[in-house]
């Protein structure tokens, strides 16, 4: 036999292998959708069984199949499509009508099944918003807020947990701002676990978007707690966004910017996180000293200036959102009032650029590049102003 007849025999020899693969391949696939198919069917039979647990059994009997939706849907989500295996089995569970019967067990004098019933339905709720809303109309936000008022910690985390899931659902958070749950939610800022903290902080930060005047969920009572928590988060993190937010809105009343400036440390953790913060924080953070400043420049502007604000704000002028930088300039204007104020903020300011100078064109050259920076500041400074004047 040639060379070429056997590069040919192995080709067709390659070929052949080639389609066996192929075809079993396609016997795999199949025998897999048949697979599929038949867990599918077994997954609806047991919902459906466990449906008829609920919505039928005793007490106990309940507890055990709130218990088995939890497992169930915990189980999926471990699947090798987990995201969408566990929005199916969710959506599954609420097609055969789990969700009113749970609901009708958040106001029992049986804390097992409270229990229970509170872990089903946030399994259910995780991104599903069609659950989300399914729970809200089926009449959970009222015993909701009753169990935030229990002196139980475990009952009352997990209603807050699954108070703030309910308020990511638009729909939703309309009928929980008007439920008197903001107040209960303020309390736990205090007095709650570490978690119940975070949940009741992202809470009320949904609450507050969901009407026009905010204050209305928040009162003064709120802003010691904020500023504690404040205090002892990363001021980049997403936690101190909120917080952050909540008391800028808090600014916007005249309880709101006393407690803000008789707390302890409160000015100065609000200058640190424009320091070290992000640019969602920073931009909060300069809101509300500028909101201070701008209501009694009296009262508040030595307070500012006091905890050191001015090297953060300039910085801010050049690093911030376009809404942080225009906060910050305005708020500089207000704080360099007399001689000794502008002498202040000249001296700040070559020093900035001094540091930044050296760090990108080296000691050398520093004080040089600082005198460009400068002009241009100056120069950026003598537009945005002309620009208001226009």
């Amino acid at each position: 036999m040639g060379a070429e007849e056997e590069k040919s025999e192995a080709a067709a020899a390659a070929a052949v292998m080639r389609k066996e693969d192929e075809e079993g391949k396609g016997e795999q696939a199949e025998e897999e959708e048949k697979w599929c198919d038949r867990r599918q069917s077994q997954s609806g039979s047991m919902i459906a069984r466990i449906a008829d647990k609920l919505i039928k059994g005793d007490v106990e009997s309940q507890i055990e199949a709130a218990k088995d939706i939890r497992r169930v849907v915990r189980s999926s989500c471990s699947s090798s499509s987990p995201s969408s295996s566990s929005l199916r089995t969710r959506s599954r569970f609420a097609a055969a009508g789990v969700i009113p019967p749970l609901v009708l067990m958040l106001p029992s004098s049986n804390l097992d099944a409270v229990h229970a019933s509170l872990l089903a339905l946030l399994n259910l709720a995780v991104r599903n918003e069609r659950n989300k809303v399914r729970i809200a109309t089926s009449g959970a936000i009222p015993p909701l807020v009753e169990l935030l008022k229990l002196q139980n910690n475990s009952l009352r985390e997990l209603a807050t947990a699954a108070i703030l899931t309910l308020s990511t659902a638009a729909p939703n958070k309309p009928t929980i701002a008007a439920s008197g749950a903001a107040p209960l939610l303020v309390q736990i800022l205090s007095s709650g676990s570490v978690q119940g903290k975070v949940d009741a902080v992202t809470a009320l930060y949904n609450l507050s978007t969901c009407i026009e005047n905010s204050t209305e969920i928040l009162d003064a009572r709120a802003v010691l707690p904020l500023i504690n928590l404040l205090k002892e988060c990363k001021k980049y993190s997403k936690f101190a966004e909120k917080t952050t937010a909540l008391l800028e809105i808090l600014s916007n009343c005249e309880e709101g910017r006393l407690a803000i400036s008789n707390s302890d440390g409160g000015i100065l953790t609000l200058v640190e996180t424009i320091e070290d913060g992000s640019l969602v924080s920073t931009e909060h953070a300069v809101g509300v000293l500028f909101t201070l400043c701008r209501s009694c420049r009296g009262k508040y502007r030595e307070l500012i200036l006091r905890e050191g604000a001015i090297p953060g704000l300039l910085r801010l002028t050049a690093e911030g959102t376009p809404r942080a930088q225009e906060r910050a300039r305005m708020l500089l204007d207000l704080l360099r009032d007399s001689p000794k104020e502008k002498k202040l903020v000249s001296s700040v300011m070559e020093k900035i650029a001094y540091d930044i100078a050296a760090q990108v064109d080296g000691a050398e050259k520093a004080a040089e590049t600082a005198k460009r920076l400068l002009q241009e500041m100056i120069h950026r400074r003598m537009e945005i102003t002309a620009g208001h004047g226009s």
